[in-house]
């Protein structure tokens, strides 16, 4: 192993270790906490998420993977001047997929609609394929299935924002009016991408 490569190794692991650390002392800040946004919380909270993202980015650049966790935009929160105590809140979902193999996209949706044309022909196309897929499993189990689907996955977010409780079917014409920022309780991105161009777009927001 070169001097360069072992000199990343253990920048990952010491990156680990910074986690292990954030982690101790967020929980033991939160567990000491008498009322809610006690300053001691929250620059834990900032510094294992710092300690979280520079070790996400370590593994990434050593061993081409990432971990699961997902660290709130910066503006989520600063920014808010909702309620403390929401009626209730909205979860607003983005997630974007590549077609990255249409004939097992088309297979799998054969398999749980035997209606479609085999192969995809007279009009039962990738985006039929694409309708019967989500209609038949739920959103969570296409990304834990996507290549399996033949997608591969691109950029997601999630956005929790408080809002006004509604009667049922109120909103439906119109799912996806403009949001409120200042109602964004927080927000959480998963991307290839962790640079200034990604965190510029973030702060516009």
């Amino acid at each position: 192993m070169s001097d360069a490569a072992q000199l990343t190794v253990n920048e990952v692991r010491a990156a680990a270790e910074a986690v292990k650390v954030a982690i101790d002392r967020h929980l033991e800040a939160v567990s000491s906490a008498t009322e809610a946004g006690e300053p001691a919380v929250v620059t834990a909270y900032e510094e294992l998420a710092a300690a979280a993202i520079a070790y996400d980015q370590l593994l990434y650049e050593a061993y081409d993977e990432v971990t699961p966790f997902e660290v709130p935009g910066d503006e989520a929160g600063g920014a808010y001047r909702g309620p403390d105590q929401p009626e209730a809140i909205s979860v607003l979902i983005r997630r974007d997929y590549l077609v990255a193999d249409p004939s097992r996209l088309r297979a799998q949706a054969e398999r749980v609609d035997s209606s479609l044309t085999p192969g995809g022909g007279s009009g039962d196309g990738v985006t039929a394929a694409i309708g019967v897929l989500f209609g038949e499993f739920e959103p969570d189990e296409i990304a834990a299935r996507a290549e399996e689907f033949g997608l591969e996955e691109g950029d997601s977010t999630l956005w929790v924002s408080a809002t006004e409780p509604s009667d049922p079917g109120e909103w439906l014409p119109e799912p996806f009016e403009a949001l409120d920022p200042e109602l964004l309780i927080c927000r959480f991105d998963v991307s290839e991408v962790y640079d200034d161009e990604l965190d510029g777009f973030e702060q516009e927001l």
